[in-house]
């Protein structure tokens, strides 16, 4: 993974130094939310990593299985609203349909389309503890940055 080579301040009192970092994601605090970093080589593996930020705030990935899978095809105006229609409907197939997914491969994505795949398995009681009730992404401090590499910032209701 190709890694940026610039600081990134979060809401002015946490910075990182990205050029020394190799992660997929973090996850940042804020007032009654949460909010995730996604990082990537290009834009495709940062939308991917935000879906397995969003997952990982649900529940342990590695109790995860891929037995099953879910074609995803969405369209939005802009990437930014593409982001967030990418989030909400893994959230809506999570509370819906009762699956949690792991992996992510988006095989197609530009300034209004997106097609992906999505793996993961059934909600079992007996291996996912869930954590956190994740209710929707949103437009609040939402950013896509194609800069050197690609980072995506989101905020959910929780």
């Amino acid at each position: 993974m190709k890694t940026s080579k610039y600081i990134v301040c979060v809401y002015q009192y946490k910075c990182y130094n990205l050029s020394n970092m190799e992660k997929d994601f973090e996850i940042v605090d804020h007032t009654a939310d949460v909010g995730i970093i996604a990082y990537g080589a290009d834009i495709s593996q940062a939308f991917a990593n935000a879906a397995r930020a969003l997952f990982s705030l649900i529940t342990e990935l590695d109790g995860v299985g891929e037995f099953l899978h879910q074609d995803i095809e969405l369209t939005a105006p802009d990437e930014e609203s593409l982001l967030v229609e990418w989030l909400n409907e893994l959230i809506y197939l999570f509370d819906t349909e009762n699956i949690v997914f792991k992996r992510f491969d988006v095989t197609q994505l530009n300034n209004t389309q997106l097609k992906a795949r999505s793996y993961g398995e059934k909600v079992d009681s007996s291996k996912h503890r869930l954590k956190t009730g994740v209710k929707a992404a949103t437009y609040h401090m939402l950013k896509v940055d194609k800069g050197d590499g690609c980072q995506v910032q989101v905020l959910f209701d929780i």
